[in-house]
């Protein structure tokens, strides 16, 4: 290995460990997770450290904010980090790039090691208040039809776990495309003049060198480093960043969506098939509790809490009424923290599709 990674902890793991569980580790994003280590970046280098498993207490994700970050309002701007809690009650904090990849890491480190709790302590007893607040709006006996209905949703959320894959491709695709279509012209505007301007000055740099000036060097550096710069906004149209790459993608994930969900059956009407059909049609479509666009298990969850707080008796209604508070969401609107996790999986696939149940 170029960069052998460093212990972080009290437990150290010979090179010979390190070396073959770092090659077998699962990759996501800067980090990775190993059999024996979880590999951890630095600001510059990914995956430089290790934390021996043992060595482990927590493992969660921390945001932070912007000025239009999570103050219980609206919707939300946000850095998001791995957090690592130590034995030793020292933290080792890890900068991603994108949310999502902070959720499938410790999505994948929960499921090899189920034992280590993924939230921090804070969170845990937030978490718990929330849900007795909830628990308490909830009707404590709920009619014949909310219970068929509440059990038809549970069935429905169950099969979607299976393959989270799923889901989670349909959220960050209309994540992404809703962050490209937002971009305002004049972000791409000053960003596209950086390139330019940058860029004649490494062209100058380069005739200065050439023809021995001395000044040849400072400007083949300022000119890199503003069209790596520019690079890093993201806001320039790219072969994949783009509305028309967006769109595909996004297009893609419901397809995919669409052709899981049609193996989907209701437990009255039998287990799931385990083979997903190579044709999707209305019929097999139908059965399953909400458009394919929309198929997440937040979304479920949202409808399953309209029933159980008695505001409705049928998924019907109750999609209905989900629908309507999610478009009454805005920067005015308190939420807690849980819901605020669902709103950021789920507002966008329905802002993309315009709330529409056929696309």
């Amino acid at each position: 290995m170029l960069f052998s990674p460093k212990q972080l902890g009290n437990i150290k793991l010979s090179p010979e460990e390190v070396k073959a569980d770092k090659k077998a580790c699962i990759r996501i994003g800067p980090c990775g997770i190993g059999e024996k280590a979880v590999y951890l970046n630095s600001f510059f280098l990914d995956r430089i450290y290790y934390v021996d498993i043992r060595d482990v207490r927590r493992i969660f994700k921390r945001i932070a904010m912007t000025k239009n970050g999570f103050t219980g309002k609206g919707m939300f701007g946000s850095m998001p980090y791995l957090v690592v809690l130590l034995s030793d009650g020292t933290e080792k904090q890890c900068n991603f790039k994108y949310e999502y990849e902070v959720d499938n890491f410790i999505d994948k480190f929960h499921s090899r090691f189920p034992q280590i709790p993924v939230h921090s302590a804070e969170a845990e007893r937030k978490m718990a208040e929330e849900k007795a607040k909830e628990e308490a709006r909830y009707v404590k006996n709920l009619s014949e039809a909310a219970a068929g209905a509440v059990a038809e949703l549970d069935d429905a959320i169950a099969y979607l776990n299976k393959n989270t894959a799923v889901p989670a491709e349909l959220s960050r695709t209309a994540k992404q495309k809703r962050i490209i279509d937002n971009i305002k012209p004049a972000y791409k505007f000053v960003a596209g003049a950086i390139v330019i301007i940058a860029s004649l000055a490494c062209i100058y740099g380069i005739y200065s060198f050439l023809n021995g000036g001395s000044l040849s060097l400072y400007f083949l550096l300022f000119g890199f480093a503003f069209i790596f710069y520019a690079m890093s906004l993201q806001v320039l149209p790219t072969g994949r960043n783009n509305s028309r790459a967006a769109q595909c993608e996004f297009d893609a994930a419901v397809e995919a969506s669409k052709k899981y969900i049609s193996g989907y059956a209701p437990a009255t009407a039998g287990k799931a098939s385990a083979a997903v059909p190579e044709t999707v049609t209305a019929e097999t479509e139908a059965t399953f509790p909400v458009p394919a666009q929309y198929a997440h298990p937040y979304t479920l969850t949202r409808i399953k809490r309209v029933i159980r707080e008695g505001r409705a008796e049928t998924v019907k209604d109750a999609y209905r009424i989900m629908k309507e508070d999610l478009k009454a969401i805005n920067n005015t609107v308190t939420v807690s923290r849980t819901e605020y996790d669902e709103i950021v999986d789920v507002k966008p696939m329905f802002l993309i599709c315009g709330y529409a149940d056929e696309l």
